[in-house]
C-alpha cells in the first residue's frame, strides 16, 4: 500500500464555514516544502521509504555529518527529520514535498506529541474520585489500594506519575482546506500537540 505524507507545524484552531453555512472546528497546520533527503529502497535498505527534512536549522547548531546529509540534497540542516514508508511518486534526493499532494475531502492521519503535564497525581491523571474532606477523614487525593498480594504491585494499576508527552496518532481526520499559496493545511477536529509543535500528516490506513 503507497501513501503520501508531510510534515508540518501546529499553528492552533479556529472555524471556518462551508457554503450552506455549516460551521467547521478546523485545526490550522503550516506544512513548509519538506526537503527529500534520502531515498530508502527494498534493494539496499529492505523498505522502501523516503526521508522528509522540515524547517531549517542553523548550521552553527548542527553538525558536520548533519552539514554532509543535507548537503547532498542541496539544502540546509533540518531541526526535524522523519520517514514516510512506502511513499507514493517517484522522489529523488532534493525534491520538494508540498501541500499539493493532498486536497480538500481527503482521510488523513495525524502524528504529534502530546503536551506534557509533568508528575502527577490519579485524581488529575486518571480522573480518579477524590476521597471525603470532613469527618476525620485521611483519604483526600491518594490512591486506592494496591491490591491484596504483598511486596509487588498488580500490572496495569493506576499511579501517580508522568501525564502527557506521548506520541499519540488521530485517525481518519478529514482535511477541509488546502491552501497552496500560504502551505497551510485545515484538518477538521483537533490533533495531538501543542502549537507550533511537530506534527505527521499521512494518508489514513482506515479510510473508507
Amino acid at each position: 500500500m503507497t501513501t503520501k505524507g508531510i510534515l508540518g507545524r501546529k499553528v492552533g484552531m479556529t472555524q471556518v464555514f462551508t457554503e450552506n453555512g455549516e460551521l467547521i472546528p478546523v485545526t490550522v497546520i503550516e506544512a513548509t516544502p519538506n526537503a527529500v533527503l534520502q531515498v530508502k529502497t527494498v534493494e539496499n535498505d529492505g523498505y522502501s521509504a523516503i526521508q522528509l527534512g522540515f524547517q531549517d536549522k542553523r548550521a552553527v547548531k548542527s553538525n558536520k555529518s548533519e552539514q554532509g546529509h543535507a548537503a547532498k540534497a542541496n539544502t540546509t540542516p533540518k531541526r526535524y527529520i522523519r520517514e514516510i514508508r512506502d511513499a507514493q511518486g517517484d522522489y529523488k534526493v532534493g525534491d520538494e514535498v508540498k501541500v499539493d499532494i493532498f486536497a480538500a475531502g481527503d482521510a488523513v492521519d495525524v502524528t504529534g506529541i502530546t503536551k506534557g503535564h509533568g508528575y502527577q497525581g490519579n485524581v488529575k491523571k486518571d480522573g480518579q474520585s477524590r476521597g471525603p474532606e470532613t469527618h476525620g477523614s485521611r483519604y483526600h487525593r491518594r490512591p486506592g489500594s494496591l491490591g491484596a498480594v504483598i511486596n509487588r504491585v498488580f500490572k496495569g494499576k493506576k499511579l501517580p506519575g508522568r501525564m502527557g508527552n506521548n506520541k499519540r496518532t488521530m485517525q481518519n481526520l478529514q482535511i477541509v482546506r488546502v491552501d497552496v499559496d500560504n502551505n497551510v493545511i485545515l484538518v477538521k477536529g483537533n490533533v495531538p500537540g501543542a502549537n507550533k509543535s511537530l506534527v505527521t500528516i499521512k494518508d489514513s490506513v482506515k479510510a473508507k
